[in-house]
C-alpha cells in the first residue's frame, strides 16, 4: 500500500537513506515511524505500543524517558552549550565524567579520551595503538587481530575489525593489516566430540599460531567484545579469555575490550570484562554511557599506553587526533547524570535479580520448541537461534529469512525485535525492565513464534 503523499512515511521514502536497510525494499515498504517513548515501550504514529526488546540498539538502558537526563541536558545547554577539548581546553562535565569512568574501570586505567560513537572509539583505539608503537620505537608492530563475527563499528578501521561479510562487501574492506581469529561459539564451531575446554584450548592455540606465523614483532593488538553482540550474542565458553590473554601476554600484544554493548551492567557486572575475567590495556565504551540520550563514547587507556602516547605527542608537539565534539559538554553532563542514576538505583543489582528471569524464562519456555536450536545469554542479553534440524544444528536457507519474518510478525504482537546473523533473534531490553515486563515480553514472543511456526508449515518449509 502506497503511503499518502505528505505522510511521514512518504517523506521518509523520498528523502532518507537508512543505515542497515535494504534501500530498494524500503522504497516499497517504508518505515515504522516512532513518535514517543515511555519506560521500556515506544509508540508509533497510530499510537500502537511496542516493548523494545533490544533497547533500541542495545543502548537505551534507562528506557525511553527519564526526566533527570532531560534536565541535565537542559541545565548544561543553558550554562555552556558547547566547548571543545583541543589544545588543553576543558570543562567540568568532561572532567567529572573522565574521573567517574576511571573510578569505575574494571582494571587500573590512566586517562580517558572522548568520542561520539562506539565506531569512533574503536577507530581511535586503532590509531592510538599505531601511534603508541611508533612512539616507543616499534614501527613494524602494527597488525591487529579481531574475530570472525565480532562487531566493532562501521568507520573504515572499525568496520575492518568487524568480522561480518555485509560490513566488508562492496566497501573494499577490510584494510590491510587487519586479521580475524576464530569465533568462540561452541554450539557451531566445536569439532565432533570436542569438550568446551578442548575447544577453548584449540582457539587459543590457533591464535598463537596466527601470531607466530605473522611474526610477533608485527602484531600489535587483539580486539574482543566480552559477549559478541551483533554477530549473534555469542557467549564465550568458560576459560576462553584466560587462555587468550595468556597468549597475548606471551607475545606483548595489547588487549582491547570493546564494552560498547556489554558495559554498564548489561552482563550482570558493571563491565563485561568483570564477568569474563578480562584485563584489557584499552577499553572502549558508548551506548549506555549516556543511556543513549545523547551521542558520546570513551576510550580508556592504561598508564603504559598513555606514557607512549604522551612521549609521542611531546616529540611532535601535539597528539594529532580528536573530534570537534570530543567530550561535548551536553552529552558529557547527561552521561555524568546517567552514571549517578546507575549508582543510586543499584542497576547492577537490579540486573542480577531480573536477568535470571529472562534467561530462565527463555530456556524454560522455548528450548524444546522444534524450531529452536540454541538459547544463549548472560544477564540482560540473550538470543534464540532457529534451526531447520535440531540434530545437525543446520540453520534455514537464508532465502527463507526466518529472523526478519519473525521480527515482522512480532510487531503485530507489540514487540520490536532484532534479527541476528544465522537465524537468531536478540534480547537486550532496557535494563530498567521489571520481572513482570520480562514475562509479558516472553509471552508476546511465544505468540509470535507460534504464528511463524504455522506460517512455515503452511508453506511446507517445515513439517513441525
Amino acid at each position: 500500500m502506497t503511503p499518502p503523499r505528505n505522510s511521514n512515511a512518504a517523506r521518509d521514502i523520498a528523502n532518507v537513506l537508512h543505515p542497515y536497510t535494504d534501500a530498494r525494499a524500503h522504497q516499497k515498504n517504508g518505515p515504522l515511524v516512532i513518535t514517543r517513548g515511555e519506560g521500556v515501550r515506544v509508540f508509533d504514529e497510530q499510537g500502537n505500543a511496542y516493548i523494545e526488546t533490544v533497547a533500541g540498539l542495545w543502548c537505551a538502558s534507562l528506557g525511553f524517558d527519564n526526566e533527570r537526563l532531560v534536565q541535565a541536558a537542559l541545565k548544561q545547554m543553558r550554562q555552556l552549550p558547547f566547548y571543545h577539548a583541543f589544545t588543553g581546553r576543558s570543562h567540568e562535565p568532561a572532567i567529572d565524567l573522565a574521573e567517574m569512568l576511571i573510578e569505575r574501570a574494571p582494571v587500573p586505567m590512566s586517562k580517558v579520551f572522548f568520542c561520539n560513537s562506539g565506531s569512533e572509539a574503536n577507530d581511535t583505539a586503532v590509531k592510538m595503538i599505531w601511534y603508541f608503537n611508533n612512539a616507543i620505537g616499534r614501527p613494524e608492530k602494527k597488525k591487529i587481530i579481531a574475530r570472525i563475527k565480532g562487531y566493532h563499528g562501521v568507520t573504515v578501521a572499525s568496520a575492518s575489525l568487524t568480522g561480518l561479510p555485509y560490513n566488508h562487501k562492496l566497501f573494499d574492506l577490510p584494510i590491510q593489516g587487519i586479521l580475524h581469529a576464530g569465533t568462540p561459539h561452541y554450539y557451531h564451531c566445536a569439532l565432533p566430540g570436542e569438550s568446551e575446554d578442548q575447544f577453548t584450548t584449540r582457539l587459543a592455540n590457533e591464535l598463537e599460531e596466527m601470531i607466530v606465523r605473522e611474526g610477533p614483532e608485527t602484531v600489535a593488538a587483539f580486539f574482543a567484545e566480552p559477549i559478541m553482540g551483533a554477530g549473534g550474542v555469542i557467549v564465550p565458553p568458560a576459560g576462553y579469555f584466560e587462555k587468550i590473554q595468556a597468549v597475548l601476554r606471551r607475545h606483548d600484544v595489547l588487549f582491547v575490550a570493546d564494552e560498547v554493548i556489554c558495559g554498564f551492567g548489561r552482563t550482570g557486572s558493571y563491565w563485561g570484562s568483570q564477568t569474563f575475567n578480562m584485563q584489557p590495556d584499552i577499553l572502549t565504551c558508548a551506548k549506555a554511557l549516556s543511556s543513549s540520550f545523547l551521542p558520546i563514547s570513551a576510550v580508556m587507556v592504561n598508564d603504559r599506553v598513555f606514557q607512549g602516547l604522551a612521549d609521542g605527542s611531546a616529540g611532535l608537539g601535539t597528539f594529532g587526533h580528536g573530534y570537534t565534539y570530543s567530550g561535548h559538554p551536553v552529552p558529557a553532563a547527561v552521561a555524568v547524570e546517567t552514571l549517578k542514576i546507575y549508582d543510586e538505583m543499584d542497576l547492577v543489582g537490579h540486573v542480577r535479580k531480573v536477568g535470571p528471569v529472562m534467561q530462565e524464562g527463555l530456556r524454560r519456555r522455548f528450548s524444546d520448541h522444534p524450531l529452536v536450536g540454541e538459547i544463549r545469554g548472560v544477564g540482560m542479553i540473550g538470543a534464540v537461534e532457529f534451526v531447520s534440524n535440531k540434530e545437525t544444528r543446520a540453520n534455514f536457507d537464508p532465502a527463507v529469512k526466518i529472523g526478519p519474518r519473525l521480527v515482522k510478525i512480532a510487531e503485530g504482537h507489540g514487540l520490536i525485535m532484532r534479527a541476528l546473523p544465522g537465524d537468531g533473534i536478540a534480547f537486550s531490553p532496557p535494563l530498567i525492565i521489571t520481572a513482570e515486563e520480562v514475562n509479558d515480553m516472553l509471552d508476546r514472543f511465544g505468540r509470535a513464534l507460534d504464528d511463524l511456526t504455522v506460517q512455515l508449515r503452511r508453506e511446507s518449509i517445515t513439517a513441525v
